[in-house]
């Protein structure tokens, strides 16, 4: 099994003067120490005014500095949001591209809907449209960061004519494609669309078999690639403090953990929210849940060890440790990362490999059968030829030509 940790960039309130600017560059160093200790992964969100719970609305910007500071971890988008309200997806197509390039090839694209009303309606995105905004922009997307040129789209969200979409990434046809999930249904989609399964429900270890066993049955039986690539894997997240003690790993992260819960239940679920007014803090106060589900690497390196191999029989292939929760000392998180790859990764990166191997075998008959059911759009018959506007040096004037 593989290991990556998680950003949303937490802040709870109240805000200090440097808050954001400290959140950000404690967040790059532990990506660099994350990197030294052989983790595998550095997923990181895009949220829109989602105080307190998410300060991280630009994660190419932040996911490009975290490439020029490392030389091996993987460049996780987890996720960008796909509907054309959030972003173009010509220009979503460049970004991935280009932080391939100056990664070196370390992307993971993933991909979401997105939920919240904050967002959707900050964005004037109709929620009832969402999932077929999502849908038809990534497949698009994944064209662009393939074909030469993008044959165009007139679609029902967006329309573009026909353009070479640059750069190209280095990965080929495209980076691994992800989908955010939050319940089976979700899991059970990203399977039929042959898109990896970023897992965000925090279920207990023991589930996690039902929910793993239910995507790899479905992407042998029902693929059918949305993208030009297939991408099999499933990836879950989970609280994690590591401490030798019990108790001090639960005081250094468990408040964080349960934080993260209560500000995503405050968004998605249950809050009222007064913009630039509400205090999550506090209104946490009073409201935390003892160890809730999703916390198998809160513990001592061999409990963490032991809920992990849950995991890991199950068949997740990845654990994503979200550290960076509430108001989580730095100073913590860089001693539990370190405790970790010292006493509890080795082992499982010594079996990845061959377990891997053995998966790829396994798989090899589905993954063809899906990759023949893509749909490779035809080139145009004629790509159109597309005149410069004409300005006279002299008057200034511009002269746009027909057609």
């Amino acid at each position: 099994m593989e290991f990556g940790i998680f950003y949303e960039h937490q802040l709870p309130r109240p805000w200090q003067p440097d808050g954001e600017e400290r959140l950000i560059r404690e967040a790059l160093e532990q990506v660099e120490l994350a990197d030294r200790l052989g983790v595998d992964y550095a997923w990181e969100v895009e949220h829109h005014f989602l105080e307190e719970y998410s300060h991280s609305s630009a994660p190419e910007v932040f996911l490009a500095a975290c490439a020029a500071r490392t030389r091996r971890i993987r460049l996780g988008h987890g996720i960008v949001l796909m509907p054309p309200g959030y972003n173009h997806p010509a220009r979503v197509a460049e970004r991935i591209a280009m932080l391939d390039l100056v990664s070196g090839g370390r992307v993971e694209f993933g991909t979401g809907e997105s939920a919240s009303r904050m967002e959707l309606e900050g964005f004037g995105v109709d929620p009832a449209e969402k999932r077929a905004m999502w849908q038809e922009a990534v497949a698009q997307v994944a064209l662009m960061l393939c074909r030469e040129p993008y044959p165009g789209h007139d679609g029902t969200y967006f329309r573009m004519p026909p353009r070479n979409v640059v750069p190209k990434p280095v990965q080929k046809p495209h980076p691994p494609m992800w989908l955010a999930c939050s319940s089976r249904p979700m899991i059970h989609l990203a399977a039929q669309l042959g898109l990896g399964a970023l897992t965000f429900a925090f279920v207990d270890v023991e589930e996690a078999k039902h929910w793993v066993a239910d995507y790899y049955d479905t992407f042998a039986r029902e693929c059918t690639p949305i993208a030009q690539a297939v991408n099999p894997n499933i990836a879950m997240v989970t609280g994690f403090s590591c401490h030798r003690d019990r108790a001090e790993a639960e005081r250094r992260g468990l408040e964080g953990f349960q934080f993260f819960g209560f500000a995503l239940a405050h968004y998605y679920l249950f809050g009222d929210h007064v913009p630039g007014r509400t205090s999550l803090w506090d209104a946490f106060q009073g409201n935390q849940m003892p160890m809730p589900g999703g916390s198998a690497g809160i513990g001592t390196p061999d409990e963490v060890r032991a809920a992990l191999r849950v995991f890991e029989e199950a068949g997740v292939d990845q654990a994503i440790f979200i550290q960076q929760g509430g108001h989580n000392r730095h100073a913590d998180i860089c001693e539990a990362l370190e405790l970790f790859a010292t006493e509890v990764m080795p082992e499982f990166h010594d079996r990845h490999e061959a377990r891997q191997r053995r998966k790829a075998a396994a798989l090899a008959p589905h993954v063809e059968r899906a990759l023949a059911r893509r749909t490779i759009p035809l080139e145009p018959a004629e790509l159109p030829v597309v005149r410069a506007y004409g300005r006279n040096p002299a008057t200034g004037a511009t002269t746009y030509p027909k057609g």
